[in-house]
């Protein structure tokens, strides 16, 4: 079975739910984490562990979940009136849309902190665990992707320059990314040395990452990318700073420096991460 098809399975079978007399809050609970996605941040993790402490893999799945649970709340989130104001996600309508935008915020609110409970219940031993949550909440807090939301909702409207785009995107998008790779590193228990050089290229691969997603918004069509595109003209994206052609500069240059940070990894992993980048970017 592949690593995708394992987590995929784990997914389903381990939805979040609970219950009560409300009529449909498990069924908007599980909605937009069965609507698909790329569930590149659990890949991630995965591919460390699969390939650097596989004996760890099965109890690995639910941090894997943990990451999906942050991701798809910052989705949610992301949607709402209040800030993208989108109708669709992963091809289907928003949650906000499907119910109501009081459903959206408390179903985000709700994954975002099962995401805490999962690392709490999971079989790693205490000290991994502390370490994992603290991670997770640094990247996709205050340190990390709210920050970065901050700052893409405020300057909407009003032009950055390069370095404050990348301090924007860095935070927003990359530092989860980054913490899903040194997530899985933690579980391997690698000396700081290698959870760092994961960290940090995983840093490079988040901006790898936004840089793709500006491209494919204002290259691709609504069907192929899930979403309306066309839909970043205001917002401060790397194809409105640069342009199209200096944007797919950026994109490879960063491909290349991705690929030059491999040669340091295992080479069984560096093949694997290696495969992600080319089938997601």
């Amino acid at each position: 079975m592949s690593l995708e098809q394992s987590f995929q399975e784990y997914l389903k079978a381990n939805l979040p739910s609970v219950q009560s007399f409300h009529p449909f809050f498990n069924e908007a609970l599980s909605n937009m984490l069965l609507a698909g996605g790329k569930h590149f941040r659990a890949k991630l993790l995965l591919s460390v562990v699969t390939h650097l402490k596989p004996s760890e893999f099965k109890k690995a799945l639910q941090i894997a979940l943990a990451l999906e649970c942050i991701h798809t709340y910052s989705l949610i989130h992301d949607d709402l009136p209040a800030m993208d104001n989108a109708d669709f996600r992963r091809g289907k309508p928003t949650l906000h849309k499907l119910y109501d935008e009081t459903t959206a915020i408390l179903v985000g609110d709700a994954l975002n902190t099962e995401a805490f409970l999962l690392i709490a219940k999971s079989e790693f031993k205490d000290e991994i665990k502390t370490r994992l949550s603290e991670i997770l909440a640094f990247n996709a807090g205050l340190h990390g992707m709210v920050l970065g939301q901050a700052i893409d909702c405020f300057f909407e409207g009003k032009r950055l320059n390069l370095e404050e785009l990348e301090f924007l995107h860095l935070h927003k998008t990359a530092r989860l990314i980054a913490a899903s790779l040194e997530m899985g590193a933690i579980i391997c228990e690698l000396e700081n040395k290698q959870c760092k050089s994961l960290y940090e290229f995983g840093l490079k691969l988040g901006l790898l990452f936004q840089i793709n997603d500006d491209i494919i918004d204002f290259l691709g069509d609504e069907k192929s990318a899930g979403k309306p595109t066309k839909h970043d003209t205001q917002k401060n994206s790397f194809v409105n700073l640069l342009g199209i052609e200096n944007a797919l500069k950026s994109k490879e240059k960063l491909s290349l420096e991705c690929e030059n940070l491999l040669l340091d990894f295992d080479e069984k992993l560096a093949f694997e991460l290696k495969n992600l980048m080319q089938k997601y970017l």
